[in-house]
C-alpha cells in the first residue's frame, strides 16, 4: 500500500487528478473503498480440490461445430481448456472453435474450484462478450458461474475508473459532443475545407491517436492541417473535457493505466479480484491495453490469450501482431497450443487461405488443417472493367439463388473499402437483389463533389440560385468576389455590369454562362463530362488536392463514382429519381425476416461467416490498398485478404476488373504470388517461401480471361 506524502504525490502526478477528474471521496475514503473491493473479491477459494496439484485427468468435453453437430473435442482444444495456472498462448485459426474453447476454460477453472468472482473475460465488442456471455451461461447448471466478468477492454477499465473516482455513465462524453467541441474549435481557425464534417472526423481520429500511442502533445504532427492548428484544436478539446468532468474512450484506457500504476493499493485490490484473465480475439489488442492487462494479471501471471497473428487487421487503431509474436518473449514460462483444425472451411478453401498467408514473413508459422471433405471450390474470374465485373457477380448471385437454391443470406460481398461500392448497390437494385449494408455507407451524393456538381446542373436547367452559384462559381478560378452576389438570384449580364471595367472577368462570366447553356441541352452522362472537361472542373480538383496535401485519386475516385451513375439515364429528372430512390435503399432498416445478401467491408467481415463469398476488386491499389507502401503495411493488407477468404465455408468467388474508368488495373499480387492466378510473367511471380510445413508449389489453380470457373 502506498501511504502518507508518497502516496499524495503518486495520486498528484496521475493525469485524471489534473484532468480534474479525481476522486469526489477523500483519499482516506478512496482507500477504504478500495479495501472494501478487495475484501469482498479476495476471497478466493485458493484451496481447489483436495487433490491439487495432482490432476492429470483431461476429460474429453463435446465441442459444438458451426453446423451445430456434436463432435469430440480434439487434444490441442483439451490442452487449452485444462490449462489451470501461468500463461497460456492459444494460436486459434479460423473456424477453430475459438470461443468454444474459452468458454469450456472457464467452465473448467470453475469446477476445480476457482470462484467464478475471480475470472475475468474479455473480448472487443459488446456484441462478442454477450455471445460468449449466453454460450458461457448455456454450459452451466443451476446458475452457477453467474458472477463471472465478462466485458470489453473499455467496460472493464471503466469499472476500475468507476469505482476509484465516482464516477458514472454521464462522464462519459457522447460523441455528438466530442464532434460539437472540435468544430467549433475548427470554425475559429480559417481553414479552407470543403467537407467539414469529414474534416472533423479526420481530427478527431489524431486526438484517439495522440491519447492512445501516449505522445506528448508538441511531439505530435498533424496530417489533416497545420500542426499548430491541430494542437490548438486539441488543447481546447482537453480543457471542455476537464472543465465538465468528461472522458472519452480512450481516456479510459489511459487513465486505467495510469491509476494503477500510481496507486498500487488500487492495482492490488483489482489484482486479487481478477485472478484469472482470458482474453479473446488477442490479437486486436493495442499497446495501451495490453501493458495495462499485464498490471492486472500480475503477480501470478494467469493470463490466457486467445487469437490469431494471421488475423491482426487492425493497425490503424494501434493494434500490431508484434505484441502477440513477443508474448512468449514476455511471458518465458507461457505454454502454446495451436488449434490447427478449420471447422467451417472446405479444405479448398483453406487450402488457398494458406497459399496466400504463407508470404508474410512476420506471423508464427502454422498449418491448418480442416475436418471437412472437400467438394468447394474458389473461383477466381477476372472481368474486362468493373461495370462487367459487378454485372457478372449479380449473375453468379442469381444463378445460385434461382439453379441452386441457395439463400441470399447465405450470401456475403466482401470489399476492401466502402469507398466506390456505389456501383455495385446499384447494380443489385437494378437486378432485383435483396441486400443488407452492414456498415454505413458512405453516402456519395452527400459528398461536397457530388454537392458541386448538381449544383452546376440546377444552375443550368434551372433558376441561378445564389447558393448552387456561390458553391461553384470559383470552381475553376474565376475570381467572381461575394460582394457582389447579395441577390437570392444571380442574374449573369448584370453581374457582367459590376466587372465592365475588367474585360477579362467579364469574358469569363460569358463564357460560364454559355458552359451552362450547353449543360443544359445534354444528357445527365454528357453534361458531367462537359462539367469535369469543359467547363474544367477536373482542373479544380487536381489543384484542390495539391493545395490541401491530399491524394486526388481519392477525388477523382469519388467523382467518377458520380459520373457513372448518371449513364443509363435520358434525362436530369430520371437520374435524380434513380439518385433518390439509391439514398433510400441505402439508408433504409432492412426487413430481418426477407433473406438478403450482406455487403460489408474486410474489417466488418472478421469474426463472421458465410456459406458462399465473393471478395471484389481483386486488384492492384485496392487490395493491396495504394496507401500500403511498408512492408509491414502490405502485410496487414495479405492478412486482410486472408480474414476475407476464410469467412467462406463452401464456395469463394474472387473477382477483379482490367479496367476501370480508363484506367488499367493490375491483378492483385495475393492472387499472383500464391498461384491463383497466373499470368504469363510477373514481378510477383516470384518462388513462395517454405512456411510451417507448407511447400512453394503452386496452389494448382488454372486460369483463364474468359472468366471459367476452375479449382484446384
Amino acid at each position: 500500500m502506498i501511504s502518507g506524502s508518497k502516496g499524495q504525490k503518486a495520486v498528484r502526478a496521475c493525469k485524471i487528478r489534473l484532468l480534474n477528474l479525481g476522486p469526489a471521496k477523500h483519499e482516506e475514503s478512496a482507500d477504504s473503498e478500495c479495501f472494501r473491493i478487495a475484501g469482498a473479491v479476495l476471497q478466493r477459494s485458493n484451496s481447489r480440490i483436495s487433490n491439487e496439484g495432482q490432476n492429470t485427468f483431461c476429460p474429453s468435453y463435446h465441442i459444438t461445430d458451426y453446423a451445430g453437430v456434436k463432435m469430440q473435442s480434439n487434444d490441442a482444444q483439451n490442452t487449452a481448456i485444462n490449462h489451470m495456472d501461468g500463461p497460456m498462448l492459444v494460436l486459434a485459426g479460423p473456424g477453430s472453435g475459438k470461443t468454444t474453447v474459452i468458454t469450456r476454460r472457464v467452465k473448467h477453472l470453475i469446477e476445480q474450484g476457482v470462484n467464478p468472482m475471480n475470472i475475468l473475460v474479455i473480448t472487443f465488442t459488446k456484441a462478442a462478450a454477450q455471445e460468449m456471455q449466453e454460450r458461457f451461461y448455456a454450459l452451466m447448471e443451476n446458475g452457477m458461474g453467474r458472477n463471472v466478468t465478462f466485458g470489453t477492454f473499455h467496460a472493464v477499465f471503466f469499472t476500475i475508473l468507476k469505482h476509484a473516482y465516482n464516477l458514472s455513465a454521464s462522464n462519459i462524453i457522447k460523441e455528438e459532443e466530442r464532434y460539437s467541441i472540435v468544430k467549433a474549435a475548427v470554425s475559429r481557425h480559417e481553414l479552407d475545407i470543403e467537407d467539414e464534417r469529414e474534416f472533423v472526423g479526420n481530427v478527431l481520429g489524431e486526438i484517439g491517436r495522440v491519447k492512445s500511442d501516449r505522445i506528448a502533445i508538441e511531439n505530435y504532427y498533424s496530417t489533416n492541417c497545420p500542426t499548430d492548428v491541430f494542437r490548438s484544436i486539441y488543447d481546447e478539446y482537453m480543457t471542455k473535457l476537464k472543465n465538465s468532468r468528461k472522458i472519452d474512450f480512450e481516456d479510459m484506457l489511459c487513465y486505467t493505466y495510469e491509476l494503477l500504476t500510481a496507486r498500487k493499493d488500487i492495482l492490488a485490490a483489482w489484482q486479487g479480484k481478477f485472478k484469472y484473465i482470458l482474453i479473446d480475439e488477442f490479437q486486436d489488442i493495442n499497446k495501451i491495453q495490453y501493458d495495462t492487462v499485464r498490471l492486472l494479471a500480475a503477480p501470478e501471471n494467469n493470463l490466457f490469450i486467445v487469437g490469431d497473428d494471421d488475423q491482426s487487421i487492425y493497425g490503424f487503431r494501434g493494434s500490431k501482431p508484434d505484441i502477440m509474436l513477443n508474448f512468449e518473449k514476455d511471458y518465458r514460462n507461457a505454454v502454446r497450443v495451436l488449434l490447427d483444425i478449420n471447422y467451417r472451411s472446405e479444405p479448398e478453401i483453406v487450402k488457398a487461405a494458406a497459399d496466400v498467408i504463407r508470404f508474410n514473413n512476420k506471423r508464427y508459422k502454422k498449418v491448418i488443417k480442416t475436418n471437412k471433405n472437400g467438394g468447394g471450390a474458389v473461383v477466381v474470374k477476372q472481368t474486362k472493367d468493373f461495370i462487367d465485373e459487378y454485372a457478372g457477380v449479380c449473375e453468379q448471385i442469381k444463378e445460385l439463388v434461382h439453379n441452386e437454391k441457395k439463400s441470399y443470406s447465405d450470401i456475403a460481398v466482401l470489399y476492401r473499402t466502402s469507398a466506390g461500392i456505389g456501383s455495385l448497390v446499384r447494380r443489385l437494385m437494378e437486378n432485383g437483389i435483396p441486400f443488407q449494408i452492414r456498415d454505413k455507407l458512405p453516402d456519395m451524393f452527400e459528398h461536397w463533389i457530388a454537392k458541386d456538381i448538381f449544383a452546376y446542373i440546377r444552375l443550368a436547367v434551372g433558376t441561378a440560385n445564389r447558393a448552387d452559384f456561390i458553391s461553384v462559381c470559383n470552381k475553376p478560378k474565376r475570381y467572381i468576389g461575394r460582394d457582389y452576389l447579395t441577390d437570392e438570384e444571380i442574374d449573369l449580364d448584370k453581374l457582367c455590369t459590376y466587372y465592365e471595367d475588367k474585360q477579362w472577368m467579364v469574358e469569363r462570366i460569358r463564357k460560364l454562362k454559355d458552359d451552362l447553356a450547353m449543360v443544359a441541352k445534354l444528357n445527365p452522362y454528357a453534361a458531367v463530362n462537359y462539367i469535369r472537361r469543359g467547363i474544367g472542373y477536373d482542373e479544380y480538383i487536381s489543384e484542390y488536392a495539391i493545395n490541401h496535401h491530399i491524394q486526388a485519386d481519392e477525388l477523382f475516385d469519388v467523382l467518377n463514382d458520380i459520373h457513372e451513375s448518371a449513364r443509363e439515364y435520358n434525362t436530369f429528372a430520371e437520374w435524380d429519381a434513380a439518385v433518390s430512390e439509391y439514398r433510400q435503399r441505402v439508408h433504409e432498416v432492412p426487413d430481418k425476416s426477407v433473406p438478403r445478401v450482406i455487403l460489408t467491408t474486410m474489417h466488418s467481415s472478421k469474426g463472421l461467416e458465410f456459406d458462399i463469398v465473393f471478395i471484389i476488386d481483386a486488384n492492384e491499389g485496392v487490395c493491396p490498398h495504394k496507401k500500403a507502401i511498408l512492408d509491414e503495411d502490405i502485410e496487414e493488407e495479405r492478412r486482410m485478404f486472408y480474414v476475407a477468404m476464410t469467412r467462406a465455408k463452401s464456395r469463394l468467388y474472387i473477382y477483379s476488373a482490367c479496367e476501370k474508368y480508363n484506367k488499367m488495373l493490375d491483378v492483385s499480387r495475393f492472387l499472383i504470388e500464391s498461384g491463383l492466378y497466373m499470368p504469363a510473367k510477373s514481378k510477383y511471380n516470384a518462388k513462395a517461401p517454405v512456411s510451417g510445413g507448407l511447400t512453394s508449389e503452386r496452389s494448382g489453380y488454372r486460369w483463364n480471361r474468359s472468366g471459367t470457373n476452375y479449382s484446384g
